[in-house]
């Protein structure tokens, strides 16, 4: 099994959202960046690759054999053997995982640009291992609180995130509000509407406002954003958190 050395990583946990898995370019200090002494490598086909990407699913049991306690990490000049942990790539674009002991991909890391370009040479005559997946075709279901990757087409980290707790107000909205209060918001955004609004049932306005938003992200849907999540803490918080860090990154 071919193995790659020093490579570092920077984890995000639980996330089954490729978009959530942030290139180098937008790690930033405050995450959990580690370097791993030794990984192994496995090629695989796209198919497989997307699911590791984009699920929280179970990994092929074949897979987990061939990889288990080949990876390394240095703990105080301890060399300590990770269960389940490996760079899975197509030979094109790689992703590092690591399952935390369990068999689906916990934890999930892009590589630093020069290293994957290492790995790419690396594996560039290497056969892809065929591991059976009785359950690769299942459809990935997309909601308000895990937004399809269209809605995220060309934000950065911090757009992506904001956009996120927008969906997430407007899921609670949803849940919550009555007609005219859902008229309120979908005036708020667009005021021009007003009178078209007022006639709109519960599904119309709430359908117009999602289509409204879905895509992009703007000024408008950064103030719109800030509006919804007034008073609400845990919201709030989040919010601050975001700001915090572009304000920190804008005095450097």
């Amino acid at each position: 099994m071919v193995h790659m050395r020093d490579v570092w990583v920077n984890w995000f946990e639980g996330e089954e959202n490729s978009y959530n898995v942030c290139e180098f370019f937008e790690w930033k200090k405050s995450d959990r960046i580690e370097l791993l002494d030794q990984i192994a490598v496995v090629k695989i086909n796209t198919n497989l690759l997307d699911y590791m990407e984009n699920t929280l699913l179970e990994l092929p049991e074949e897979l987990l054999a061939d990889i288990c306690r080949q990876s390394y990490i240095r703990q105080k000049n301890e060399r300590i053997a990770l269960e389940y942990c490996f760079i899975a790539t197509n030979g094109q674009r790689a992703l590092v995982v690591d399952t935390l002991g369990y068999h689906t991909p916990i934890r999930k890391s892009r590589m630093v640009p020069r290293q994957e370009e290492r790995l790419r040479e690396l594996v560039e005559n290497d056969p892809v291992s065929d591991y059976y997946m009785d359950y690769l075709d299942c459809e990935k279901q997309y909601h308000m609180l895990s937004p399809n990757p269209e809605f995220m087409n060309g934000l950065v980290r911090r757009e992506k995130q904001l956009k996120q707790l927008l969906f997430m107000a407007l899921d609670q909205l949803y849940e919550d509000a009555e007609l005219p209060e859902l008229r309120y918001w979908y005036t708020e955004w667009a005021p021009h509407k007003y009178s078209f609004i007022q006639g709109m049932s519960f599904d119309d306005v709430w359908t117009g406002l999602f289509n409204d938003i879905k895509y992009g992200w703007s000024k408008c849907h950064e103030d719109f954003c800030f509006e919804m999540i007034k008073g609400q803490p845990f919201f709030e918080k989040t919010w601050e958190l975001q700001h915090e860090e572009e304000m920190n990154k804008t005095n450097k």
